[in-house]
């Protein structure tokens, strides 16, 4: 009997971006006794499906992006009489699905740090139970990655995660739903050990894979402080002290490390904790712009962002800084219009931002969006061969409307066509050699180019799906390109590196434990 765990993918590039940590968190849960698992990231290569047997065991992770490819897999493998578990994000909002599309035998709700090995035991019993409650891990129940199993020469990037939740409630999101609003944080020690394991097999680009790296604003202890809540108060500093004691420790590392996270606006606000990431060589940033007009952000519940010019100055902070940013826009808001399409591409070039994602509005599982967007379909929504639109991800992308939630000015051409001009603008070689200049030698800017015509292909059917036809050119462009680009990233192992001495504590970790700080949920 073998297990395996596969991480669906409909368009496989030989070569991915970042290591999916899921797969190797839930093969370091994966007991002893059931010998190491085999791992398929179909985003490198599809699953040899001759390569499971009967009896043996799969575990499929899905997200709604890639359920209908998982459900396809589960059934296939079912049929081949292996025993197939689901897990992952929409598993978790809709548990049902894998039981009714993916010929799945059990489902695993939430973290699987300890509910994957109970479903493996569970795969033998003569009762087995079908759904299992992973919940949210405490930080001592986390288990370590097995980066042991990792293909060589496959990703660009590896990931770690320091801390998980997030303090804010954006409509378009669901993590503060799915994994709460309170930051749970891993110590500084076990994810410098994960650094240092990843940086001797050759990895010197490292994701700091966070739903939000800067979990507790100045905004946050000053509204504690004003409230006269002195518990909370103490609790923020915890929180905000450990990020400081991470950096600290990141900064110990070899030089030529990168470092590369996702962080709030409210983070340019605070000169001291970008100054630290400077100094922790965290070098990029993805920051959620979403819109640039003040009525955009009302409409996703992120008016903590700032518009127009000041907006401008904000985002010039981080370069100001040393982070490099990927701002990330959001097109289809109720409040745009077609002037609002170039007023985001004027923004992007006037605040210097290195990358930049335009994507539309899109109704995701647990967000208040999809909250909203449901309830106005009704009882009877509008169906697609049969399926309600409400069920979109289980349309085949070629049959999919273009457009989810209908705008009140603007028709889905229109809008698609206008997305894609400032996808085309902001990419153009013109553009991106001007944006290279940020680099330091002719090689660098020439890896620069590269990379960014790479990240131009790889997410081209971003928001309103394009033609099928568009969207096969970019993948094999994207696929063509991806190797070069991985070597560009390459570094020579570093087998002796040792973990560096912890030479001072920022606090005390037994009051950070104490004030709640200390609770870490895993990746699904």
């Amino acid at each position: 009997m073998q297990v395996h765990l596969v991480n669906p993918s409909d368009t496989a590039f030989g070569t991915a971006v970042i290591t999916p940590r899921w797969l190797y968190v839930l093969a370091g849960a994966t007991p002893e006794s059931f010998g190491d698992p085999k791992i398929c990231d179909e985003s490198l290569e599809h699953l040899d499906l001759d390569s499971v047997q009967p009896g043996d065991v799969v575990g499929i992770g899905i997200h709604t992006g890639n359920a209908l490819r998982g459900y396809s897999l589960g059934r296939a493998l079912r049929e081949r009489g292996a025993w197939v578990i689901f897990g992952g994000i929409h598993s978790t909002l809709y548990p049902d699905e894998p039981f009714e599309r993916g010929g799945a035998h059990a489902v695993v709700r939430g973290d699987g740090d300890l509910a994957w090995g109970e479903a493996l035991h569970n795969a033998f019993h003569p009762a087995p139970k079908k759904v299992f409650e992973g919940g949210r891990v405490e930080a001592d129940q986390f288990k370590v990655a097995r980066w042991d199993l990792l293909p060589a020469d496959s990703y660009m990037w590896a990931s770690v995660q320091t801390v998980r939740g997030c303090p804010k409630h954006c409509s378009f999101c669901s993590v503060w739903r799915t994994d709460g609003q309170k930051p749970r944080q891993r110590g500084s020690e076990v994810v410098i050990e994960e650094i240092v394991a990843l940086r001797r097999r050759g990895f010197r680009f490292i994701a700091l894979a966070d739903d939000n790296f800067y979990p507790v604003s100045l905004t946050d202890l000053r509204l504690a402080e004003q409230q006269g809540n002195q518990h909370k108060v103490e609790e923020l500093k915890a929180i905000r002290n450990e990020r400081f004691e991470l950096m600290e420790r990141l900064a110990e590392l070899p030089k030529d490390m990168i470092f590369f996270t996702q962080i709030t606006m409210e983070s340019a606000e605070d000169p001291e904790f970008l100054e630290a990431m400077r100094r922790a060589h965290i070098k990029g940033a993805l920051v959620g712009v979403e819109a640039v007009t003040a009525e955009g952000l009302k409409a996703v519940f992120k008016d903590f962002n700032l518009a127009g010019d000041k907006l401008v100055q904000r985002l010039q902070q981080f370069n100001e800084h040393g982070v490099h940013i990927l701002g990330s826009f959001i097109f289809g808001l109720p409040t745009d219009r077609q002037d609002t399409f170039a007023a985001t591409q004027d923004l992007a070039q006037k605040a210097g931002l290195t990358f930049a994602q335009f994507v539309m509005l899109t109704p995701f599982p647990g967000t208040v969006d999809f909250d909203r967007w449901e309830k106005a379909q009704g009882e009877t929504p509008a169906t697609v061969e049969g399926i309600p639109l409400t069920r979109y991800w289980l349309i085949p992308a070629e049959r999919r409307p273009k457009m989810f939630m209908p705008h009140p000015t603007m028709s889905s051409e229109e809008m698609r066509a206008l997305t894609q001009g400032v996808w085309d603008e902001f990419y153009s070689i013109r553009a991106v050699w001007k944006r290279s200049r940020c680099t330091p030698t002719l090689r660098a800017r020439l890896a620069f180019l590269f990379i960014s015509k790479l990240y131009r292909q790889m997410y081209a059917s971003t928001g309103i799906a394009t033609d099928s036809a568009r969207r096969n050119r970019a993948n094999r462009w994207a696929r063509w390109i991806a190797k070069p680009c991985r070597r560009l990233f390459a570094a020579a192992p570093m087998p002796e590196l040792q973990v560096p001495r912890q030479t001072r504590l920022g606090l005390n970790m037994a009051d950070v434990a104490a004030a709640g700080a200390a609770p870490f949920k895993v990746l699904r």
